[in-house]
């Protein structure tokens, strides 16, 4: 991935297809096309930082969450790398406006389901067998605007000797407690993502605590 990284600069409208080419771009086009944004799930996955670079530099720019690297200048290189293809960052301590404005103008927003969050930032679903604190904030946006939500993965694909930004679409479950509606969204968006890794575990690259945060008298699950 550092590899592809350093390409961007060199990547354009032109040649990004000898790198990396969609794989049910329909399931996109239709949520795009219900014209209320659309929110895109994808995680630490594959070529991740790719798969938001190419879908924007393919003329569809993405807004992305992400947390500011403490070395300034790090981060103003990483940011500008990022920016090249017409994405946007979206600093996730100002997430909820920014993605909530962006979302109203028919715009897409991505969102990496399997980061750690903190109460109260993330409820607590099942992800491979034990509860994970997990970001509601995708479920919320959706009840609230009405966004559709696909699934985004830039998985590589041996065969093709390339990347495959593969998409999928991601039904809503409706219930009568709102509440309980957002829980059950939350969960099967993991649920999706679980099953992804299942598939392709050797493109889940993620060597963070990901079950850090218990539920309250639980005991931590490191022991460090």
């Amino acid at each position: 991935m550092l590899s592809d990284f350093a390409l961007f600069p060199r990547l354009t409208r032109g040649n990004i297809a000898d790198l990396i080419v969609y794989d049910g771009f329909e399931h996109y086009a239709r949520a795009h096309a219900r014209g209320k944004g659309v929110i895109f799930l994808t995680a630490h996955f594959g070529s991740w930082e790719l798969s938001s670079f190419a879908h924007s530099l393919y003329g569809y720019p993405l807004n992305f969450t992400v947390r500011p690297m403490d070395n300034p200048l790090l981060d103003a290189l990483i940011t500008r790398y990022r920016c090249l293809s017409g994405g946007r960052p979206v600093d996730k301590n100002d997430f909820a406006r920014r993605a909530l404005q962006a979302l109203r103008q028919g715009e897409a927003v991505g969102v990496l389901m399997d980061t750690n969050m903190l109460p109260p930032e993330g409820i607590f679903v099942d992800f491979f067998g034990h509860l994970a604190s997990t970001t509601s904030a995708p479920a919320r946006l959706a009840r609230k605007t009405g966004a559709a939500l696909v699934l985004g993965l830039a998985l590589w694909d041996p065969k093709l000797r390339k990347y495959r930004l593969h998409f999928e679409p991601v039904p809503w479950i409706e219930h009568d407690d709102p509440e309980e509606e957002i829980r059950l969204n939350t969960a099967y968006f993991n649920r999706l993502l679980e099953h992804q890794v299942r598939c392709h575990p050797d493109q889940w690259f993620w060597v963070h605590r990901r079950w850090k945060t218990r539920p309250p008298g639980e005991p931590p699950l490191y022991p460090f």
